[in-house]
């Protein structure tokens, strides 16, 4: 008996080790039609195309989630595009956009709050602190496959290498050359290839290749973002437009996301940094994809004064607060863009927090819903699993009391009184739960204190997407 035991162990270790082989030779195959895929689009994205679709720029899977095309963005006049590639870590794919700005541009930034913020991220700063020369020029540069960040003095020389050509190559002060580094962590930055494209760049600056820019800033985004907006104010009408990326490392502050964003309204540099930094709290700082905070977050807002219409002087003017609440939206739709575009991403979900004792505590409450991996992976399986949100508050640390609290899917009572709802049915909440677009509801019954935040599910397809981040 032993001799048969020992000969059957025998065949199926081989048999097992016959799966195995087929498994890997399955996965060799996968391996291979996903880089043809990945060759499709960058042949889709080569020099002189022109991107009228939402076509990923890597791989060829487009969010679920995406808007159906790019949206028209007006010209901002005082601003010109140019992009190329520069092979900073792709050869062939379109990594660097360059912006020009006219002199007179008033400028405004707002930053990650990582403790290892990359070089450009720092050298940005330290600019914006400097007084504006309001009779200069200026220019953003970006580029995709880089972070250059946890680079030492060699990436803050890499920025200042890249900023002095472009200064010289656009004839701007370098103090008003503002970088912005987005991919891999922890490499040095060649900053030899992007200076090698500055020339090419200059001499292709366009007014109306805003839509090229957005494709030139994305990693691993499925599709470009954009937003606008026109407003009427004293004297005549000024535009909006702004870009960004973002997909992954998404949560405040702010996110692993580059954001532009351009007006022709003319305003004074620290009245436009008031205006951004205070509706950064309620657009891209109440998003999460994962938690994961980058080192690399910069929204930068440019504004030319090339409108015609009256300076906005006075921030509690009808004007201004006319423009603030463009600019507001135009924050607001890009913040939500990034959302819909979290990695492995199916479903876009509001997480809408009424009822706190202070709005700090509602915000606690809000992120801990949105950042569970539990609430977000029933989210993905569709499982109206409303326990993971009452863990999700619990956890939270503000404060919360279990007899007063009621939780909602849309406009489904699930829990209140400190238990499920007499009138809830599972099978509404699973019915509710299919959707693309979901609202949660909390409500803490303890004061006036609310906060929304926005957030997406937790798919197998995120682990494949940062699996293979850097292959």
């Amino acid at each position: 008996m032993g001799g048969k035991a020992a000969e059957k162990a025998r065949a199926k270790i081989k048999e097992l080790k016959a799966e195995l082989r087929a498994l890997r030779k399955e996965v060799s195959a996968l391996k291979k039609a996903r880089k043809a895929r990945a060759g499709a689009t960058l042949a889709e994205t080569a020099p002189g195309a022109t991107a009228t679709t939402q076509t990923p720029k890597k791989g060829g899977i487009v969010s679920p989630l995406a808007p159906p095309a790019f949206p028209d963005l007006p010209v901002i006049a005082g601003v010109e595009f140019a992009t190329a590639a520069a092979g900073v870590r792709y050869a062939g794919r379109t990594d660097v956009m360059l912006a020009r700005l006219a002199p007179g541009t008033a400028v405004a930034g707002v930053f990650t709050r990582s403790a290892t913020r990359a070089a450009s991220v720092l050298d940005c700063e330290a600019k914006l602190a400097l007084p504006q020369d309001a009779a200069a020029g200026a220019a953003i540069l970006v580029n995709s496959g880089n972070a250059n960040a946890f680079t030492g003095a060699e990436g803050a020389a890499a920025v200042a290498r890249v900023a002095g050509a472009v200064a010289a190559a656009l004839g701007v002060p370098e103090t008003r050359v503002f970088t912005s580094s987005t991919g891999v962590i922890g490499e040095l930055l060649p900053a030899e290839r992007i200076v090698a494209a500055i020339d090419g760049l200059a001499a292709g600056l366009d007014a109306g290749a805003i839509a090229a820019a957005a494709r030139a800033i994305m990693t691993t985004d499925t599709f470009p973002k954009g937003a606008a907006a026109e407003v009427a104010v004293e004297g005549g009408t000024v535009r909006i437009a702004g870009i960004a990326k973002g997909s992954g490392m998404i949560a405040p502050d702010l996110a692993t996301m580059l954001v532009y964003i351009f007006t022709d309204a003319a305003i004074a540099p620290k009245a436009l940094q008031r205006m951004l930094a205070r509706n950064i709290r309620a657009t891209f700082n109440a998003i999460t994809v994962d938690g994961d905070t980058s080192t690399s977050d910069a929204l930068i807002l440019a504004a030319t004064g090339r409108a015609q219409a009256a300076p906005i002087a006075d921030l509690r003017s009808s004007s201004a607060r006319a423009f603030e609440r463009a600019l507001a939206g135009v924050m607001h739709d890009l913040a939500l863009q990034v959302v819909r575009d979290g990695e492995g991403a199916t479903k876009l979900v509001e997480v809408a927090v009424t009822g706190a004792e202070s709005a700090a505590d509602a915000r606690a409450v809000a992120m801990a819903i949105a950042n569970s991996p539990l609430v977000k992976t029933a989210i993905a399986g569709e499982d109206p699993n409303w326990g993971r949100i009452v863990m999700a508050v619990g956890k939270s640390g503000a404060r919360a009391d279990r007899d007063r609290l009621a939780i909602r899917l849309g406009d489904i009572v699930v829990a209140e009184n400190g238990r499920v709802a007499p009138g809830y049915r599972e099978a509404d909440g699973a019915a509710y739960m299919k959707r693309a677009e979901l609202v949660v509801g909390v409500d803490l019954g303890l004061g006036d204190g609310r906060f929304t935040a926005w957030t997406c599910d937790l798919t197998h397809r995120y682990i494949d997407i940062n699996a293979d981040y850097r292959s």
